[in-house]
């Protein structure tokens, strides 16, 4: 099952807005400011996300309507403030009524979501600018501060253990290998997998590792979401809600695994938060069921086979934003595939080859997609990048070498910094082969081991963008399960037409955890591969498919480390 399938974990951020040192604008009194907060589409459109109520005969306002905007990892989302005058004659007329163009403008302000929610204070203050004159300094506008709230259900987690019995065997020559995989069930009837289990060999009476949702991406839970996320805005004399109220049902289907990746339905079971929550106190399970045809219409068969919820219990733990806001920074690593196979870089037909009209090749939106997200969790911009696979000037062929042609250190500084080497690196070294992956894993667990030894609050995240199958695959296996303990994520990168499926073993979304050569386990899973060719011309993008699963890694690494430091 790709990780394009499942649902990203999404939090609620409440904005609250204040302004100082507004421009007056009118004769009389002082300006009456409204704030208008807009999201950027990638086409550069504006999308209204909310107006403040409007602060009489103020220059520094203090709005008290808040709005809510999710916030999502694995993408860039630009918000645009705007602050405007609103005329004596307006002010009986609600705030969504007002037409802006009858209004005084009193300036705007940018920012990304992740530079606000990065911040210890998850606050920003900007300044107020012209629309037509941004960057100039003639005339101050005042500032405008935004302050990110995140919502109770972010926080609250419910961890549930689930037991099955008298399961359909699905196998010829063995008994069923079963997982179970939860999804929730959107407004508009489409099932979004958010959750799912190991794979349990041979097994027809499983009892799966316990599985931890928060109640934002159940969507809420009936009793918690009415005390958690119902606000009484007096002001209004309304009701707004923060997150969902309404409980969700969520859908949990039993499969019997194939390594082909067609599995098997051996049963469903359709059931809200809270009537998990009393199977298990009742301890009564709930039999599986199948949907079958009957004429034009459909027929639940109950089968035999029932799940039991052994365990559940709800508590609250820190986000991932509780991390970041906290200290914690992600820094980004990057390491490039300069093989043969990708063909020469002065032909059209090469990977590798620079467009003369700038049209990005693979690598390069690779490098560009990826580090424009994570370039707001890392303070120093300095990113390690490394090529392999290819033969430096007068030197032996290299699997793990900086990509800048330093012999001290690999880091180059920003995005930007890593295009340039990446270029320079074209012209300097000379393709060759074979495809080894263990050397650079190594080089940056290496950084992350030191990372723990200084007592640094980081987590790494690799980047490995290659067009070839590997030939250490055992030995990528082996560096993998032993970096499985470090602060580190390998997010691949798959582009060309080259068959992947050894890059697919390697990511644990596809089957079990990996196992090295001495036989021991993966601690976690920390890779996540995608092939460019199946997302680039869809909806979704190749950095939403690679770092959607990346808020649930770091926080499997911090409470895996924060439990062995209790323990």
């Amino acid at each position: 099952m790709n990780l394009i399938e499942f649902a990203t974990i999404l939090t609620c951020k409440q904005l609250s807005l204040s302004a100082s040192n507004l421009r007056d604008r009118d004769v009389l009194s002082k300006s009456d400011p409204m704030a208008i907060i807009y999201s950027r589409k990638r086409d550069g459109s504006l999308e209204e996300i909310g107006r403040t109520e409007v602060i009489l005969n103020s220059l520094n306002p203090v709005w008290v309507v808040k709005h809510t905007v999710t916030y999502q990892f694995e993408t860039v989302q630009p918000l645009v403030f705007q602050v405007y005058d609103i005329d004596t004659q307006f002010h009986n007329i609600p705030v969504k009524m007002l037409k802006l163009d009858e209004q005084q403008f009193l300036g705007e302000a940018t920012c990304t979501l992740s530079e606000i929610v990065t911040r210890s204070s998850r606050s920003l203050t900007l300044n107020l600018d012209h629309r037509e004159k941004r960057g100039t300094h003639s005339q101050k506008l005042g500032e405008i501060t935004i302050l990110a709230e995140e919502s109770i259900g972010s926080k609250t987690i419910v961890e549930m253990v689930f037991r099955c019995s008298d399961l359909e065997n699905k196998d010829l020559f063995s008994k069923s290998d079963p997982f179970l995989l939860i999804s929730r069930i959107a407004e508009s009837g489409e099932h979004i997998p958010i959750c799912k289990t190991e794979v349990r060999k041979n097994d027809l009476n499983p009892t799966w590792k316990p599985v931890v949702l928060s109640l934002q991406q159940v969507g809420s839970k009936a009793r918690s979401s009415l005390l958690h996320n119902l606000v009484l805005e007096i002001t209004h004399i309304s009701l707004l809600l923060s997150c969902s109220l309404i409980e969700n049902p969520l859908t949990i289907e039993c499969f019997n695994f194939n390594s082909n990746g067609k599995h098997d339905l051996i049963g469903k079971i359709v059931k809200s938060l809270s009537d998990l929550e009393k199977l298990h106190h009742n301890q009564l399970g709930e039999h599986f069921f199948l949907s079958t045809a009957v004429g034009h219409d459909y027929h639940n068969k109950v089968l035999k086979g029932q799940m039991f919820v052994e365990k559940f219990s709800e508590s609250t733990r820190r986000t991932f934003l509780d991390y970041i806001a906290g200290g914690c920074e992600l820094n980004f690593m990057v390491a490039i595939d300069f093989t043969a196979s990708n063909g020469n870089p002065r032909l059209p037909d090469s990977l590798h080859y620079i467009d003369p009209s700038g049209r990005p090749n693979a690598y390069q939106r690779a490098i560009m997609e990826v580090g424009e997200v994570l370039q707001f969790y890392d303070s120093d911009k300095h990113f390690p990048a490394w090529g392999f696979g290819a033969r430096p000037i007068d030197g032996p062929v290299s699997h793990c070498f900086n990509l800048n042609g330093s012999t001290q250190h690999s880091e180059v500084e920003g995005i930007q910094g890593i295009m340039s080497a990446y270029f320079s690196a074209l012209y300097n070294v000379s393709l060759a082969g074979p495809t080894l992956f263990g050397p650079v894993i190594n080089t940056a667990a290496l950084i992350a081991s030191q990372s723990i030894t200084h007592n640094q609050q980081k987590y790494f995240i690799l980047l490995i963008i290659t067009d070839g199958v590997i030939t250490d695959l055992q030995e990528t296996k082996d560096a993998i399960v032993k970096a499985s303990d470090l602060p580190l994520s390998i997010l691949i990168v798959g582009v060309g037409g080259a068959d992947f499926k050894e890059m697919e073993i390697l990511d644990a979304d596809k089957g079990e955890r990996l196992e090295s050569s001495t036989g021991r386990i993966a601690s976690r899973d920390i890779v996540q591969f995608v092939p460019m060719r199946d997302v680039q011309s869809g909806d979704i993008s190749i950095v939403q498919s690679l770092l959607a699963e990346l808020p649930t890694q770091f926080l499997s690494y911090m409470q895996m480390r924060e439990g062995s430091t209790t323990s």
